[in-house]
């Protein structure tokens, strides 16, 4: 048996030396793949992922044994470039978005036009670049190997039909190891992929882009292999005998009023806390959220696609699409929306941006979604003040509410979206911004006020500005529209679209700093050490109703339980007097017990935080007792949540329900 072993262990090593190159592009590819684990989701030397990426890995060196050996430098470097910008990206875009790169989001990389400064400034970090050392390491040892003249020694000795088939049988010993430590619920999510943590912590980064790849590209015809499933799904999930939709003290209270929805960019709802040296950040919005009904425990639900993904899961009722955005690759469904309740009213309804009407597809996707007009920048506003991307908010709102003017004069009823702009990432555009960040406080010796650095010239700080300038912004249009007379038959609804996407270490710098409790309106409202979790949970977002009269009235209210965008239209639905068949989400003011799933499939309740891809929670409510059935339950739920609205937007399932198709029929 020794002898055997040594024999065995006699060729190993014969077989690394040579093989060199070979061996070294697969040990730096797998350390890149712990890299980008260890930036993303910390699952560092789990074995599963590492043999995962070892048996790829084998694969491709295999077929570089047909080449001849001078040549398997250029094979190998060509790898290690694809396999490395492979995990830049992906390192990049989980940095910023919690999720992985999916080769379906090629078509919103148009959308990065015009942000360059914004992927420059706040995206890109000196960490991303440290896989490129895979590169640098294989030429070193390219041109040592070939200073050695070893590729001329190896040349006498290898075969290579047979190193192809020795380093295959290899691949699939490994292979065979890594199958055997999967379980169901591996496979389950490899298969839908919309878990993109997961799969990255199960099955490595390698095997998840190439899984993304092949989902990816899928054509029609393998579509309707999973048509058959997902419209079963959705038919039992609505063919259920549901009661009728509850009514509340809400119910038809906007009956027959304008609507005008304002889109509030990147605004998170932690903002509305604060005050800076006696100053409120957003002193505007707190006035409406005191006046109005504020929802204080509000999140966006949006993916990759961002403000597009809101804008949808807003009218729609649906969450965004787990492959791709719907803006992009599903705009074209028969998508059940509040535009087209509304319109069934006599209601006119139209967007408003200044931005170009191509941005996020919006001039074609808003057609599909029930908006009668779109106005936009090179169509209808004069770029006169400009700050940060594009028009400056408070210029926009005043070009909008000449149109408004001629909107109201023109149409009995209408429903309207300001879509605004300047509080957008990479908020550089300090200049324009005149709030302070800085604490000042009274020098004991001197007895004279001073101005302690603190938040300036850093991100944080810098969004922060921006938001109070948002939030004057909001302030001039309010009034704008009350001296038009805009006020008196109108509901305002604001919402944040998305958090303001700013990493933990920026966060870091507020909530623990020894300055920041001074800085909390609330002082309970503390957040204190930001960990993972507190990270996640902090992204609300505002979300406000609001009418001149409602103080009056006394409809004003805080809703602290927790809430989603998912839940949106069915609440203004119910408040303006008509009753949507497909929503996916509550009316917020009926629920009891409600429960925000996110596309990732992590969640939320009033009761805990759930991060499906580590199987982990952060408890809530301490004073009550959690078992695993609720959280079975709930991840149930959640699931089923995704799968039907995924159902609905790749397969168009409302409309083959609404006209009894029992095929898959897409004109796409």
């Amino acid at each position: 048996m020794n002898k055997k072993m040594k024999v065995i262990f006699n060729k190993i090593i014969k077989y690394f030396k040579t093989n060199i190159l070979m061996a070294t592009f697969i040990i730096t590819s797998i350390i890149n793949g712990i890299l980008v684990r260890y930036f993303t989701v910390e699952n560092i030397f789990a074995i599963k992922p590492i043999l995962a990426d070892l048996c790829v890995l084998l694969i491709i060196v295999s077929f570089g044994y047909f080449i001849k050996p001078k040549h398997q430098f250029k094979y190998l470097i060509t790898w290690s470039f694809i396999l490395s910008i492979i995990c830049i990206i992906n390192s990049v875009y989980y940095s910023n978005y919690l999720s992985f790169a999916s080769f379906s989001l090629l078509k919103t990389a148009t959308e990065l036009t015009g942000y360059t400064d914004a992927v420059f400034e706040n995206i890109l970090e000196i960490k991303d670049f440290v896989f490129l050392f895979q590169i640098f390491i294989l030429c070193f040892v390219h041109f040592q190997l070939k200073r050695k003249k070893y590729y001329q020694k190896v040349k006498e000795i290898e075969n290579g039909k047979i190193r192809f088939l020795n380093t295959i049988v290899a691949s699939l010993i490994v292979l065979g190891f890594f199958v055997s430590t999967l379980t169901s619920t591996d496979l389950g999510r490899l298969k839908k992929q919309w878990n993109r943590s997961y799969v990255v912590m199960e099955f490595g980064i390698y095997v998840y882009q190439i899984n993304d790849l092949f989902t990816s590209i899928k054509t029609t015809v393998n579509e309707m292999f999973g048509y058959d499933e997902a419209y079963k799904t959705f038919r039992e999930y609505y063919d259920e005998p549901t009661k009728k939709s509850d009514k509340n003290e809400y119910t038809d209270i906007f009956n027959g009023k304008n609507v005008l929805v304002i889109h509030a960019e990147s605004l998170q709802g932690f903002t509305m806390n604060l005050k800076f040296n006696g100053e409120e950040l957003t002193p505007n919005l707190n006035k409406l959220a005191k006046s109005g009904i504020y929802f204080s425990n509000f999140y966006a639900q949006e993916s990759v696609g961002n403000s597009s993904d809101s804008e949808f899961t807003f009218l729609t009722s649906l969450l965004p699409s787990s492959s791709g955005t719907v803006f992009m690759n599903y705009f074209d469904r028969d998508y059940e929306t509040l535009l087209k309740l509304l319109k069934e009213k006599e209601y006119y309804t139209f967007s408003m941006h200044a931005n170009i009407g191509s941005a996020w597809n919006r001039n074609i996707t808003y057609k599909y979604l029930g908006y009668d007009d779109f106005y936009y920048y090179t169509k209808d506003y004069e770029m006169d003040e400009i700050i940060g991307l594009g028009l400056s908010d408070k210029s926009f709102f005043r070009q909008s509410v000449n149109i408004l003017k001629n909107i109201n004069s023109e149409k009995d009823k209408w429903y309207g979206t300001l879509i605004m702009l300047t509080n957008h990432t990479p908020f550089s555009d300090v200049e324009n911004f005149d709030y302070l960040v800085d604490y000042k406080k009274i020098n004991e010796e001197t007895n004279e006020e001073e101005i302690i650095p603190w938040l300036s010239d850093t991100k944080i700080g810098n969004y922060l500005k921006s938001v109070n300038y948002a939030d004057s912004a909001i302030g001039e249009l309010i009034e704008m529209l009350d001296s038009e007379g805009l006020l008196d038959d109108t509901v305002i609804v604001i919402y944040g679209d998305h958090d303001a996407k700013l990493k933990q270490s920026e966060l870091k710098k507020l909530y623990e700093s020894e300055y920041y409790q001074d800085v909390l309106i609330d002082k309970e409202n503390t957040v204190g050490i930001i960990d993972d979790f507190t990270y996640e949970i902090n992204r609300e977002v505002p979300f406000i109703i609001w009418t001149k009269d409602m103080t009056k009235t006394k409809r004003n209210r805080e809703i602290t339980k927790v809430m989603g965008m998912i839940d949106v239209m069915p609440t203004l639905a119910n408040m303006l007097g008509v009753t949507p068949k497909y929503a996916l989400g509550h009316d917020m003011f009926s629920v009891k017990n409600n429960v925000v799933v996110f596309p990732s499939g992590n969640w939320i309740s009033n009761m805990l935080y759930y991060n499906s891809a580590k199987g982990k929670f952060r408890q809530l409510d301490l004073e009550s007792s959690i078992d695993m059935d609720y959280i079975e339950n709930y991840n149930e739920y959640a699931e089923k949540l995704i799968n039907i609205s995924n159902g609905i937007i790749t397969y168009d399932l409302i409309k083959a329900y609404e006209t009894g198709e029992e095929t898959l029929n897409l004109q796409k």
